[in-house]
């Protein structure tokens, strides 16, 4: 492995990270409707679990209410069900046509749990960053002792891998400053 290779693969690896992470805490609500509030509910449908996306349309017809537009009108038990048993404490109500989700402002204590949720999946990206650093700076050793670089090429690769993981880490540390406020935020 290259110089161009190891940056590639490390850099490459710790964006996937971040996009994660980012994937993460837009899971987490603050107060407000947004579609992706609803990513991970599975509905019952035809006899398997589907995706909500899968069986009808998301909307957001203000910003404290979800609207969801369901394709086949024999399913709208399914969801109404999939929502009240999500762990999201919505509310669904079924109009016969479409399901409206009332989203409730968040009280403080909820405001908090959501806070230390948001630093858990910040504290596990940065985990995850620090092994990329740990395999890359492993990399660098066999490299070494393989003969392929001299002495001097192994500090500089390890300073610049330090570097990477700086930034990196600098980025989800942005990531959860910015969830947090938009989540304390009344």
């Amino acid at each position: 492995m290259d110089y161009n290779t190891l940056k590639t693969d490390t850099t490459g690896r710790m964006e996937k990270t971040l996009e994660a992470m980012k994937a993460d805490l837009s899971g987490l609500r603050a107060g407000r409707a947004h579609a992706s509030l609803l990513d991970g509910i599975m509905i019952e449908a035809y006899g398997s679990p589907a995706p909500l996306s899968q069986v009808g349309t998301i909307g957001v017809p203000d910003p404290r209410t979800l609207s969801v537009s369901v394709w086949d009108k024999s399913l709208l038990k399914s969801v109404e069900k999939a929502l009240r048993e999500s762990d999201l404490g919505l509310n669904p109500m079924n109009d016969g046509q479409t399901i409206r989700i009332p989203i409730p402002p968040l009280s403080e204590e909820r405001r908090k749990e959501l806070v230390k949720i948001a630093g858990k999946y910040a504290e596990q990206g940065k985990v995850a960053i620090r092994n990329i650093r740990r395999d890359a700076m492993d990399e660098v050793k066999k490299m070494k002792k393989d003969a392929l670089i001299s002495e001097d090429e192994e500090k500089r690769y390890n300073n610049d891998i330090q570097k990477w993981t700086d930034d990196a880490i600098k980025k989800a540390d942005e990531l959860y400053a910015a969830k947090e406020k938009d989540i304390m935020q009344v």
